[in-house]
């Protein structure tokens, strides 16, 4: 085993910006990053929200930082355990690490659909060779069929049509995205792909999924058949937990941390998706997100507190999702909202605001082309953080700047 340092498990945002962070809070001793794939760290949002041809890396950083900054960068290898008394860590190729602090920022994983194995024709999304092999068949001759219409789902789908592949989506619920976007926003979203000629086919069952030579076959309920050259499954993500729970700590819809992300060891911390930690804004109610900001956040506050602060991850939760021209934005946790209110910025983008019976604003969601709606829900977040019981007119006037409710 080496000197005792800091070492983290995870290349991803939340890895990577918590290794340079300690760097740039002045840590010199021996730091270590693990990636378990074999390329630099790399960008995940372009896998699935389009721009990128396949099997393009955008790198997180230029491979000479991590020798210009002292941080020994260890891919395509993976730990396979963890003794939390000893503060070491055994990577599969035999090498033990020894830590002073540990970070595990090991992410998620595609949640499978049981009984049915990844192929040549069925994907999960999550790695840029789980991206480069979906694209092969975006074409104009293609036909794609995508499970699960949550984001990944949806932003596939965008890609599919701008490619002028043909599209149909399956979604077991009613409707699209309903965990955590409001319908009124989900319904626009979904309007928009029916008429970029995806088909969508919400609240159907699905009976069998057939994976031949020729294509993939799926039987529906009511007895009907398709036919298409392959299925992404995208039916949400599980927190990669495996190391943290063999090695005992505790586990709670993720590795779980206290609001300095501290796990249950005091000597090792956790970020991003991997992690569920509490929310100081709707009283220490615990969620853990799959969100690119969330996990540089997190990855610099552990970063800090690694080296002994007591830093406290207080950010209100956000994300965003790419579709087509349209961007929707969603700040806060809208449950136990009892009323909302609508804010009309043009034609094309709106604001809807959630309040609990308090008059506090628990959460604001939009919608529009680009940046229509990015500024009013970054100022939506700070009331949100404020616990604001902001006037529902001036929430609903868009003459009223929202940076006035301040």
């Amino acid at each position: 085993m080496g000197d005792k340092g800091m070492v983290i498990v995870g290349a991803g945002e939340a890895g990577v910006r918590a290794a340079f962070a300690l760097r740039e809070r002045g840590y010199q001793g021996t730091l270590t990053l693990i990636g378990d794939e074999p390329h630099l760290p790399y960008e995940r949002p372009p896998l699935s929200k389009g721009g990128e041809e396949a099997g393009t890396v955008r790198a997180i950083v230029a491979s000479e930082r991590f020798a210009e900054a002292g941080i020994t960068f260890l891919r395509g290898q993976r730990a396979i355990s963890l003794d939390l008394a000893r503060h070491a860590l055994l990577l599969e190729a035999g090498e033990i690490l020894s830590y002073k602090r540990l970070l595990l920022a090991t992410g998620a994983a595609p949640r499978p659909l049981p009984g049915l194995a990844i192929s040549d024709r069925i994907h999960v999304l999550r790695t840029v060779e789980d991206a480069s092999a979906i694209r092969r068949h975006m074409r104009k001759d293609g036909r794609l069929a995508i499970l699960g219409g949550g984001f990944i789902g949806l932003e596939l789908a965008a890609m599919g049509r701008k490619l002028g592949t043909a599209v149909t989506l399956f979604e077991a619920q009613p409707r699209v995205l309903m965990r955590g976007v409001p319908e009124k926003l989900a319904l626009a979203l979904q309007a928009r792909h029916a008429a970029e000629g995806v088909e969508l086919l919400c609240g159907v069952g699905i009976e069998t999924i057939a994976d031949g030579e020729s294509g993939v076959t799926i039987g529906f309920a009511d007895g009907r058949q398709i036919k298409v050259d392959a299925l992404v499954v995208g039916i949400g993500a599980q927190p990669n937990t495996r190391l943290a729970a063999e090695a005992g700590l505790a586990i709670d819809n993720g590795i779980a941390v206290d609001r300095h992300l501290a796990t249950s060891d005091p000597h090792v911390f956790a970020a991003g998706d991997c992690c569920s930690f509490p929310v100081t804004a709707y009283g220490g109610r615990r969620v853990r997100l799959e969100s690119w900001r969330n996990a540089q956040e997190q990855g610099s506050v552990a970063a800090a507190n690694m080296l002994g602060e007591a830093a406290s991850f207080d950010a209100v939760p956000w994300f965003w999702s790419d579709q087509y021209d349209l961007t929707l934005q969603v700040a806060g946790l809208s449950d136990g909202a009892t009323s909302t209110v609508g804010r009309t910025l043009s034609p094309e983008a709106e604001i809807l605001f959630h309040l609990d019976a308090d008059g506090r604003l628990l959460a604001a969601s939009g919608l529009g082309p680009g940046g229509a709606v990015a500024r009013d829900i970054r100022l939506a977040e700070m009331l949100i953080a404020r616990g604001t019981r902001p006037n529902p007119a001036a929430l609903a006037d868009p003459s009223v700047k929202l940076k006035s409710l301040l």
